[in-house]
């Protein structure tokens, strides 16, 4: 049944965006029309284009939105210190729920980029890019540091983001793990990929490259 998004333009905006990224997730960027969003939203199709050129404007909108969420968050979530296993681990679990929560969002920015015109693609890959290098560089860092052990920076970054991406695949809320259990279970695998030392290892690590400073 249609809904009525009401006369004010921000809640209107909004409840265009909400509306498409459910039903591109559902029937996939090509097979849904404006005239079916605009029943969806409760509006006249003529509306939409107020707020959205075109289709294609819209479906950029969705997935910079995601892209710039995604970063914000961790931006956010990011510890004050520079121990590259604190900041993993972070990453690793702001990554997870924030896809957990944004479900939808991420099916669409990841199934729909094939939809997008070469410079609106460029946009997002650039924003793609910029959150897959705050991995490369969590990882680099903890080479250096001989607190992680990493042989190939970029296929260990494209690994662990294929890898915690895939959750939202499988899980569900009201099934027998809950989203802190998952977090924990993907960090143990991601701690073994990358060979992380514990807290102990990571001391000793620390001072035998004290003492190899003197």
């Amino acid at each position: 049944m249609a809904r009525t998004a009401g006369s004010d333009g921000g809640r209107t905006e909004a409840a265009i965006r909400d509306a498409a990224v459910l039903l591109i997730a559902r029937h996939g960027y090509e097979a849904v029309t404006m005239r079916q969003l605009a029943a969806e939203v409760g509006v006249q199709a003529a509306a939409l284009y107020r707020y959205f050129p075109t289709k294609e404007d819209l479906l950029r909108t969705l997935m910079r939105e995601h892209m710039e969420a995604l970063l914000g968050t961790w931006e956010s979530a990011r510890p004050d210190n520079d121990d590259p296993v604190a900041r993993l681990t972070a990453f690793v679990a702001n990554h997870i729920r924030f896809h957990v929560e944004r479900r939808h969002s991420t099916h669409v920015s990841n199934m729909e980029l094939r939809s997008l015109s070469r410079d609106n693609l460029t946009g997002i890959l650039k924003l793609r890019t910029a959150y897959e290098k705050e991995l490369r560089t969590i990882l680099r860092d903890g080479a250096e540091a001989g607190v992680l052990e990493v042989d190939d920076t970029g296929l260990t970054a494209m690994a662990i983001i294929q890898m915690i991406t895939g959750v939202i695949v499988w899980f569900r809320p009201d099934e027998r793990l809950s989203v802190d259990e998952v977090t924990a279970t993907y960090l143990a695998m991601t701690m073994r990929l990358t060979g992380a030392k514990t807290n102990t290892e990571h001391s000793h690590v620390r001072q035998d490259a004290e003492l190899r400073a003197r």
